[in-house]
């Protein structure tokens, strides 16, 4: 029997997983008292929600679009959820509707947003419509939907040649994006950081001329006699990039106005990892990044409030004062990309 078929009166199986594990808990708890629910509830980490999706043939995946205090990461399971197990559907809890994060959710394979500033009672009636192959969306969220698809650019090649602008590492990431992995799985099977898949795919994207991963794979799947084996899986004892390449290619391309090599520098600042902590040079960058990308500005922002919680006002005049001469050093206008940027969101 098909997992998304229930004889009878057979409770639809359902899984939880909110943003924190006492949060996760307190859902679950509430929705059991809807005897048309069997719910389970998922493990603390990410990864514990698709094992558990695929173990207990789940019908019914409710995730948190923020976890592991990632802000997007509940949207990485859900596209790899939608690959492992089809028949399981999805709704994603958000905190906000933003447009943009509307959009990238039913393009991750949601087939409902929930605000959570609706009922639990109103959750219950979410899942079993979803479950029942009805999409659940409120008309402004499904209005984000389609003028997304309305307003999406034609897919187009910026040469005659299409792919074979890419290099061969370039390609072996679209290879990857066309086996349906993610970001993280690509970065393990070639044996690279997660951050420097990001920036294969911003280089992808502007040499090819497209600007999400669907309209990248739409592209490399009409290509004339284009052929995507699958990509061997990278030797890791000697393939792995090390931290002083790592950190030497992220400052290589926050120099070239990167926006997210930019602040993956400002984090490892922040945080001490592969560079000495220094809190200045974090939010020196925070403000190079800022200038670089708009679409980044919300995280930017919360970023740069906790830093500037912990430096003194001297610090932080000292900081801008570096970002400053940082851009009278650039070679373009201050406030200009170094190339077009792609949303985030398509990342």
């Amino acid at each position: 029997m098909p997992a998304d078929q229930n004889p009878g009166d057979a409770p639809i199986r359902v899984l939880v997983s909110d943003n924190t594990p006492i949060h996760t808990q307190l859902l679950g708890d509430a929705l059991r008292r809807d005897r048309r629910l069997e719910v389970l509830i998922a493990g603390p980490r990410a990864r514990d929600l698709v094992d558990a999706a695929v173990k207990n043939l789940i019908q019914v995946a409710i995730v948190s679009c923020s976890l592991e205090e990632e802000p997007l990461r509940g949207l990485e399971i859900v596209r790899e959820l939608r690959t492992t197990l089809p028949a399981a559907r999805t709704v994603v809890l958000m905190d906000s509707a933003k447009r943009e994060i509307v959009v990238e959710a039913f393009r991750a394979g949601a087939r409902g947003i929930f605000s959570r500033s609706e009922s639990l009672e109103t959750l219950g009636k979410c899942v079993r419509r979803v479950h029942d192959g009805q999409t659940w969306a409120s008309s402004e969220q499904m209005g984000f939907a389609i003028d997304a698809l309305a307003s999406s650019p034609s897919v187009r090649a910026v040469g005659a040649n299409g792919l074979d602008l890419l290099s061969k590492r370039e390609m072996d990431v679209v290879r990857c994006l066309a086996d349906g992995l993610s970001n993280r799985e690509i970065a393990e099977r070639l044996g690279l950081s997660q951050h420097t898949i990001k920036n294969y795919l911003f280089r992808v994207f502007d040499k090819v001329g497209v600007s999400s991963r669907m309209e990248l794979l739409f592209l490399a799947l009409k290509q004339p006699g284009t052929r995507l084996p699958a990509v061997p899986k990278a030797d890791n004892s000697t393939a792995t990039e090390s931290p002083e390449n790592a950190l030497a290619e992220c400052c290589r391309e926050a120099e070239e106005g990167i926006p997210t090599a930019q602040m993956e520098l400002a984090r490892m600042h922040s945080e001490g990892k592969g560079v000495a902590r220094d809190a200045v040079a974090a939010y020196m960058w925070y403000l190079v990044s800022e200038r670089t990308s708009l679409d980044l500005k919300d995280e930017i922002g919360s970023a740069k409030r906790k830093l500037a919680e912990i430096l003194t006002a001297e610090q932080i005049i000292e900081a801008q004062r570096k970002a400053a001469e940082k851009f009278r050093k650039s070679s373009r206008p201050a406030g200009l990309p170094a190339r077009a940027v792609p949303n985030r969101l398509n990342l």
